[in-house]
């Protein structure tokens, strides 16, 4: 009676480990067992980065796809995974776009290291490491009995492709617009230039711009007939490449515009252009180099009626007319984004003997300018002894010659 009892336990082992699988392509015998560090692969691609995670683990451990999600964004679902069966075993998988890295907390760090640079030489260049996580949800109660599950990645890319690399530099966004003979679509994008010429597009050293570099940015539209301008309703900054980053900063918005801030051009052409200067954010402070992404909120209007969109400040009745434009006047928004914006922090730690110096005024003088002085101060010093060895000659010529040899001569006697 014993051995069949052992048997039957021994069977429906199997059948419950396999009851625990349906559905999904997992093997009970391989799979019965909580996640391991091999259990995620990570694939560094061009444009994204791809995470697979062996969902049988996860499964037999007592979660579902939806607890995965990345740096614990579980409330986002934007920041969750999705289940591809097709595989053997199943997994969940992960995009990040290299575009938006950091919209689900992934973390950037910017740091030095050898090895060959855009011309094959070897040199100093600059890294960019991709990391983050993906874990599960901390129950809501005082114990578990389940396994909270992380999983760590990262990935590392030459700073410079990710700053030229054109899927992460700009973006375009297509925006559908209402005409009398019907729906068209215009594409906007948002570039970045060197100067006010607006000719040359923007080029960050590998070591990033120095900070209170003036960059000029234009939001430009294509495939837009001549009867429509781009009005540009506001334009932020974040740290990441998440428009919806709760960490922003406003460059325009309505009346308040940026002190270091100039528009040059808008709502009066299928262009809009502005200018800024260049700033890190706080949150870098531990870092080398601090990241902007620049966002625009776009729309086009009519030509006739972009003038009564503009903000005019202090004019409530010019600002209320812009309210009974009609809806055929007028795009819905648009948000593009260009970035990320390389900036370098030129602050250098100080100690207690910095600090000393600090106090006082220092003058770093070049090899001519010391060797001038030096010689300056050589002669001032001959012509100081050359002026008192005279002086002791015209004091000498009045006094008696056993005065001036102190010694006397008995033959004189």
């Amino acid at each position: 009676m014993e051995r069949i009892c052992v048997v039957l336990m021994l069977i429906s082992k199997p059948l419950l480990v396999a009851g625990q699988f349906n559905r999904y392509n997992c093997d009970a015998n391989h799979h019965s067992r909580f996640p391991a560090e091999r259990d995620i692969s990570v694939y560094c691609g061009v444009q994204t980065i791809t995470l697979k995670i062996n969902f049988c683990p996860v499964l037999f451990s007592g979660y579902t796809d939806t607890d995965l999600a990345l740096n614990g964004r579980h409330g986002d679902a934007h920041c969750r995974g999705f289940i591809n069966n097709n595989t053997f075993p199943t997994v969940v998988l992960f995009t990040i776009s290299l575009s938006t890295l950091e919209s689900c907390g992934n973390s950037l760090v910017v740091s030095t290291a050898h090895g060959a640079n855009a011309y094959g030489n070897l040199s100093l260049v600059q890294i960019g490491s991709i990391s983050g996580y993906i874990d599960t949800p901390d129950p809501p109660t005082i114990i578990s009995y389940l396994p909270g599950l992380l999983y760590k990645f990262s990935c590392s890319y030459p700073l410079e492709y990710l700053v030229n690399n054109t899927q992460l530099a700009s973006s375009a966004a297509a925006i559908s617009v209402k005409d009398g003979n019907g729906t068209f679509i215009s594409t906007l994008s948002l570039l970045l230039y060197n100067d006010s010429t607006y000719v040359q597009q923007l080029a960050i050293p590998m070591n990033g711009l120095t900070l209170k570099t003036r960059v000029f940015a234009a939001v430009k539209a294509t495939n837009l007939d001549r009867r429509w301008n781009v009005l540009m309703d506001y334009c932020y900054t974040t740290p990441s490449g998440n428009p919806n980053d709760d960490l922003r900063y406003d460059l325009f918005f309505s009346c308040d515009k940026d002190p270091q801030t100039t528009v040059f051009e808008n709502g009066k052409s299928q262009m809009g252009r502005f200018s800024f200067e260049v700033f890190r954010f706080v949150k870098h402070k531990n870092q080398k180099m601090s990241t902007v992404f620049l966002h625009c909120v776009t729309k086009l209007c009519r030509v006739d009626d972009c003038s009564l969109l503009m903000p005019i400040c202090g004019s409530r009745k010019k600002r209320a007319a812009s309210m009974r434009t009609g809806s055929n006047s007028v795009s819905d928004n648009a948000v593009i984004t260009a970035g990320p914006i390389i900036t370098r922090s030129d602050e250098t730690p100080t100690n207690n003997s910095q600090l000393a110096q600090l106090s006082s005024p220092s003058f770093q003088l070049n090899p001519v300018t010391s060797a001038l002085i030096s010689g300056v101060v050589v002669l001032g010093a001959m012509s100081l002894c050359f002026f008192i060895f005279s002086l002791t000659l015209l004091r000498g010529k009045g006094a008696s010659p056993a005065m001036l040899t102190g010694i006397q001569n008995h033959a004189f006697n």
